[in-house]
């Protein structure tokens, strides 16, 4: 591991990772995410170009990796989870948001360390700040209802 790699992904004094580093990892795996839709670059590639071209000195370099290279692997199955809440076809759905709703899908499925409400916030925040105008709202339905389904227990008082 090199020192900025240690330093990148080291957890604040509570044992967990800073927020705001988990946050620049996911704007960068959707970027990452995203910059795959176009240019079908193996995904290696594309990590090794963002983590080159960053400051990474502030972003959870573990959690970027994990959640890039996750959403690559399982694309196919998360897109499967997500089909049934879009109002739309996949592959109408704009290319940001998409990458922001299966970012939010493998964290919904893989990443029970990160609560659903702050999975759904995060990608609201996304689309805000990325995707088309009303974006957001569609981002915040389909990780709602992907979140009722995937995590039953943690939803249920809702």
């Amino acid at each position: 591991m090199s020192d900025t790699e240690d330093t990148a992904s080291r957890p604040a004094p509570s044992g967990q990772p800073k927020a705001g580093d988990r946050r620049r990892a996911r704007v960068l795996a959707m970027q990452g995410l995203y910059q795959r839709h176009f240019t079908k670059s193996p995904i290696s590639d594309i990590e090794a170009e963002f983590m080159v071209d960053n400051d990474m000195a502030k972003v959870d370099t573990l959690y970027f990796r994990d959640v890039l290279r996750g959403v690559h692997r399982e694309q196919t199955e998360l897109d499967k989870l997500i089909e049934p809440y879009l109002d739309r076809p996949l592959h109408e759905v704009d290319p940001v948001e998409l990458a922001i709703v299966r970012v939010g899908a493998y964290e919904l499925r893989h990443r029970l360390d990160v609560p659903y409400k702050v999975v759904i916030n995060e990608g609201i925040e996304l689309a805000k700040r990325f995707g088309g105008t009303e974006g957001h709202k569609f981002v915040n339905s389909v990780l709602d209802k992907l979140g009722r389904r995937l995590r039953l227990a943690e939803t249920r008082s809702r």
